[in-house]
């Protein structure tokens, strides 16, 4: 009892303390406090507050169910007993697997070969000792990013075209077929991660070439007077260096692993590559906008939101315990 009465009064003092060192952090850097309202409010008005749409993925969304948007949401019944009605329909259809092989494969085939090629290439920046060389390389590796997807998808078809294409004057040059390439659905999947990984290979690189600038010189010149080679010190001293930043970047990538956008995919589509083009994000696009079914859509574009933040929490325990890096 003495030991409890004589430990109680000193927790106090040290939350006051915790308390008062936060508040001046707080007043020491509130202009910069001032500058994150804007974002805040952002993310709040177009982010948050709109999240109560929701309600129609368990709800059959009836337009003249109210006199306003809200209103219409909140009168409009509910699909089943418990609302799970939509899901269940999305899961045990036709389409359902499908959908789900497409979008994974083009995550994963994305995740695979998309996200070690911009560390390799960051690694291969930093051993360049000419700086001049290394600006421009890295100045052209920066221009296909600023391209829109409109533009990169209109020039693979360009390049890719049976008749007048590069690719296909060149195989017909060489005594071999033209291929059709933007026809066959085998040809989808690598079409669309190659074209994504050569538009985002520079700005990729700039994470981690930020990362890299900070490591100490010196740390390299004790290596090479032990006598370590370039690989070695890429393997002992870069790769270390950045390593929190992979395993972020990592965890980050792997919680958009379903998260396929519809709109490049649209634009490289058609009938024929539907078997392996099409995604969680375009299906939605066709049964919630096209067909107006805006409760099935909101369903299935849920069901497709939960299972990233599975994979992010997945992601980021699994980093914690092998590699001591999380977000949380």
């Amino acid at each position: 009892m003495l030991e409890n009465a004589a430990v109680k009064p000193n927790r106090a003092p040290v939350q006051v303390g915790k308390w008062r060192r936060m508040w001046a952090k707080v007043r020491k850097q509130k202009m910069l406090l001032i500058l994150l309202i804007p974002a805040i409010l952002y993310y709040f008005i177009f982010n948050y507050i709109p999240m109560y749409g929701v309600l129609i993925a368990f709800k059959n969304f009836k337009m003249d169910a109210g006199d306003s948007f809200l209103s219409t949401i909140l009168h409009s019944p509910w699909a089943g007993r418990f609302g799970l009605d939509h899901f269940k329909e999305f899961m045990e259809g036709p389409y359902f697997l499908k959908l789900l092989r497409n979008t994974f494969l083009l995550g994963f085939y994305s995740l695979l070969f998309g996200f070690p090629i911009p560390i390799i290439f960051a690694l291969l920046l930093n051993e360049l000792r000419n700086k001049y060389y290394k600006s421009f390389v890295q100045t052209i590796s920066y221009m296909p990013y600023f391209l829109s997807v409109v533009a990169v998808v209109g020039m693979m078809k360009m390049v890719l075209s049976p008749s007048t294409g590069f690719v296909n004057v060149l195989l017909t040059k060489l005594g071999l077929q033209p291929i059709y390439f933007m026809a066959l659905p085998e040809w989808f999947r690598f079409l669309f991660v190659s074209s994504s990984i050569w538009a985002g290979l520079g700005m990729g690189a700039v994470i981690y070439l930020a990362a890299l600038s900070k490591v100490d010189g010196e740390q390299y010149e004790s290596a090479v007077m032990d006598g370590a080679s370039r690989l070695r010190q890429m393997w002992h001293i870069t790769l270390p260096a950045i390593k929190p930043v992979i395993v972020i970047t990592l965890i980050l990538n792997m919680s958009g692993i379903l998260s396929v956008g519809s709109e490049k995919i649209i634009l490289m589509y058609n009938p024929l590559t539907y078997d392996t083009a099409d995604v969680f994000s375009t299906f939605v696009y066709r049964r919630g906008l096209v067909e107006l079914d805006f409760s099935f859509g909101a369903a299935v574009d849920l069901f497709n939101a939960v299972v990233n933040v599975i994979f992010l929490v997945t992601a980021n325990y699994i980093a914690r315990k092998v590699a001591d890096e999380s977000l949380w």
